[in-house]
Formats: structure tokens, sequence, C-alpha cells
């Protein structure tokens, strides 16, 4: 027990002057630069084979032809009318998510184990709603909106409802991370203390932590961001018939 080697946090690798600070580079940087390269690889691949898709698509095209009919189902299924402005970023939002999830498979230190990670995150959905609220809402209906369920000139459930707008990223974020994290911890403390006999059964707690639960909160992220921006985005605009 005195041997275990426990190991869940994050670590500084070097740092450099930034303006008169000193800021630090951690294994939480270094692993969203390989989640972004995967990425970026990947993308190019998927870019260079589709501009030669065949009518007969072989089982790579077949792979991502299923990715993109799932995400656009999803955006789809959740957003509506407004699904087609979102579903670039509902997307790479999707794919960065699970991909950070699941690369502890690979050694990796989840970068969505880092609270600096989701809330950013969780900061650009709260950005994308509330441009989209003030876009498509009218200062008056915001007003009412904020004071509900009383009338607009007796606010004073306006503090809450304050409150509970800005708890969405907090919210949000806390969510995702605390589950990768407890993953994380897990399987530390299972490679730490039960090493001399950790062979092939963590594999099963990789499936669940990694895979399963990672997938989860992907979805769940993901599916939060389009509700809450979708409310804001209203009705569709209604279309004149041309006589």
């Amino acid at each position: 027990m005195e041997n275990a080697n426990i190991d869940f946090m994050i670590h500084g690798l070097f740092t450099y002057k930034f303006f008169g600070h000193e800021v630090w580079i951690t294994t939480s940087h270094v692993c969203i630069l390989i989640v972004m390269l995967a990425l970026i690889i990947f993308a190019l691949i998927v870019n260079r084979k589709m501009k030669k898709a065949t009518e007969v698509p072989d089982n790579f095209q077949n792979v991502i032809e299923v990715i993109v009919e799932f995400l656009d189902g999803i955006v789809d299924g959740a957003m509506g009318w407004s699904a087609p402005k979102f579903r670039n970023y509902i997307g790479t939002l999707f794919l960065f998510i699970i991909v950070s999830n699941i690369s502890g498979i690979f050694g990796l230190r989840p970068p969505t184990a880092d609270y600096g990670t989701t809330l950013a995150l969780a900061l650009i959905t709260f950005t994308l709603i509330h441009f989209n609220q003030f876009k498509h809402n009218s200062l008056k209906s915001i007003w009412v909106d904020m004071c509900s369920p009383l009338p607009p000139w007796l606010p004073i459930w306006f503090p809450i409802n304050l409150i509970s707008e800005i708890a969405v990223p907090i919210s949000m974020s806390l969510r995702l991370f605390a589950n990768v994290l407890s993953g994380t911890i897990i399987m530390a403390l299972v490679y730490g203390l039960l090493h001399q006999i950790a062979y092939v059964w963590p594999a099963a707690l990789h499936i669940y932590f990694d895979l399963f639960s990672g997938a989860i909160q992907t979805y769940v992220f993901c599916m939060l961001t389009m509700t809450y921006i979708a409310q804001q985005m209203g009705d569709p605009p209604a279309v004149t018939e041309k006589k």
C-alpha cells in the first residue's frame, strides 16, 4: 500500500512569461492539444475522402455518413427550424467532448476532467443563448419573461430569474466536470491500489466510465445546449405567400 502510485491530479509541465506574468502549461493543455490535433487530422482525412465519394460507399464512407446523419438527426429533433444554423457548432461540440471523455482509454487525462475546460464550453453556450435571446426577442418580452410569473410592473421574481440564468453555465460545466473527474479518480484508485491484480478486468470499468458515461454526458451537454438556444429562437418566422 505504501508503494501505491495514485495520481489523478493536473501537473504543470513548464512555464513561460506572458506580459510579465508566469503562465503554466499543464497536462490539461497538452491533452486538449492532442484531442484537437486528432480531430483536425480526422476532419482532413474525411474531407479528402468525401471529395472522392462513390455512389456505392465503402466501410469508411459508411461510418462517416452514419456519424453525420446521427448528429444531424439529434440537432434537427431538438432545434427544429433553427437546426441548420447550429449543426456545425453542435457537431463540433459533440465530437470534442466525446473524444475528450474517451481519451482516458488511450492513457490521457481527459481534458473534461479539468473544470477550466468544461466552464469554457459552458460559457460559449451561455453566450450563444443570450446572443440569440436579444437577437430574436424584444427588450419588453425579455423583461416580461424575467419578471414571470408576476406582472412586469412587479419585478419581485427578477433577482431569482436572474440567478437561474447565471446558474446555467455553472450547472452545465459542473455536471460534465464532476462525472468525468469521478471516473478518472476511480480508475486512478484501481490502478494505484490494485496495480498487482489490475489486469484485463479494468477494461470493463473503462467501458463504463469512459465510453458509456462519457457518451451519456456528451449527449446531455449538447442536448441542454440545443434546448436552451432553441427556447430563445422562438417560433419560425412567418412566410408570406406571393399572390
